[in-house]
């Protein structure tokens, strides 16, 4: 399979990676800021099948014809799209300022959703996208002090996936988002400082890695919470 994890250079990303190239027929693309840390993830894996793009998510669009040509050029068909790509910047909302307000809904929302609009045209019937949100932007979930603009951005996020899913039916594309609760990332430990999460970045990374492959046999459309607290 073709597959391209958008946001991969650490975390949860990385980790999904690592774990989707271990099967030597997949073939992997993995956008990041950090070309150091994306060069440094390609030489680990040992199957020789991941491949990487040095991107900004969040200023997507003001490159987005130079992206396009590099995918392009790499993949005539992309079989998974996984966005995991993130950023969270802790603050309450009348004090947060606006420009780090806009960097968590481009980085958040906003590009992902450009990204999407990218890849379609390669995507065939039977394909899937696999959108990351966050227990934040989770209708009803509990809800945290200095992540209000994070949470709006993630549930926008959400939104949009149940939309696509409509949208895209009849290309044979499904749509699904998985909302996640605790885990031990440094995003996490931001904004949850001296908690421990009850999963670590590869435990959940197995998880994703098998819904991405298998999740659109069963799910299309939904926004699924994979937490086992919050926070």
């Amino acid at each position: 399979m073709n597959i391209i994890i958008n946001g991969g250079s650490k975390g949860i990303g990385r980790e999904v990676v690592l774990h989707l190239a271990k099967v030597k027929d997949n073939q992997i693309l993995v956008t990041g800021r950090n070309e150091a840390m994306l060069k440094e993830l390609q030489m680990e894996c040992v199957n020789e099948n991941v491949s990487y793009l040095k991107m900004d998510i969040s200023e997507l669009s003001k490159g987005i014809e130079a992206v396009k040509d590099q995918i392009y050029n790499r993949f005539s068909v992309v079989d998974i799209l996984i966005n995991v790509a993130g950023s969270l910047i802790v603050g309450e909302f009348m004090k947060l300022t606006d420009p780090d307000s806009r960097k968590m809904m481009e980085t958040n929302f906003f590009g992902p959703a450009t990204f999407i609009r990218l890849l379609v045209p390669l995507m065939p019937a039977g394909s899937h996208i696999v959108n990351i949100s966050s227990m934040g932007g989770f209708q009803g979930s509990s809800k945290y002090r200095g992540l209000s603009v994070y949470s709006a951005s993630k549930a926008a996020l959400s939104c949009l996936s149940e939309c696509l899913a409509g949208e895209l039916s009849d290309s044979g594309i499904s749509v699904n988002c998985l909302a996640l609760g605790s885990v031990q990332t440094g995003m996490f430990e931001n904004a949850f400082p001296g908690f421990k999460a009850p999963l670590g970045s590869k435990e959940m990374a197995e998880f994703i890695s098998y819904f991405a492959v298998n999740g659109h046999k069963y799910f299309n459309g939904k926004v699924l919470p994979v937490a086992v607290s919050n926070p």
